[in-house]
């Protein structure tokens, strides 16, 4: 599964030969749902990423069963009733950050992302503000933002819907190396 991720990522980005690309295997992913009743947390460290920094093209893959939280019982929930992992085995945007042509110098750069963000098998147009830094030839990326679960045609049943928040945020730290 891992080849296909990275083999697509690097497919979509080679089309600009002379562009600096950065990518990842192992970005950083995050999810934080907040009630009165409990809040769960959920990191994912296998995120396909790769970022071409005069295009702009940004693209994102990851799997959803390899979400870890703290309690097994709410990952079998989360994979099994509400994710159908086996069903939808990944989440994936595919867009372009603004200003597409990211400095190569080391610096620290306000931008925001435009793209199609597919989870649960819906897809739907997002516009993120994130922040991305470069330092020694890395590239890092930052953002966080909020996603509703009836968006993507999530059910939530109604014994869980006061344990789960209508919006969940997403968090990203994500570091690309050159390619």
């Amino acid at each position: 599964m891992k080849k296909i991720i990275m083999t697509a990522v690097v497919a979509t980005l080679s089309m600009s030969a002379f562009a600096q690309k950065y990518m990842t295997r192992s970005g950083k992913v995050s999810f934080f749902s907040a009630t009165s009743i409990e809040n769960i947390e959920a990191f994912n460290n296998e995120s396909a990423a790769a970022l071409d920094s005069k295009t702009g093209d940004v693209l994102f893959q990851l799997p959803i069963k390899s979400f870890k939280f703290d309690k097994q019982l709410m990952q079998d929930h989360f994979n099994e009733d509400y994710m159908e992992s086996d069903k939808f085995p990944k989440a994936s945007f595919k867009g372009k950050i603004n200003p597409a042509d990211i400095s190569e110098k080391d610096g620290t750069y306000k931008t925001t992302v435009k793209g199609q963000l597919t989870i649960h098998g819906e897809s739907k147009e997002v516009t993120v503000p994130g922040t991305i830094t470069i330092k020694g030839g890395q590239l890092t990326v930052d953002a966080k933002f909020k996603v509703k679960p009836t968006d993507y045609k999530i059910k939530i049943p109604s014994v869980a819907a006061s344990k789960i928040a209508q919006q969940i945020e997403i968090t990203i730290n994500t570091v690309m190396k050159k390619i």
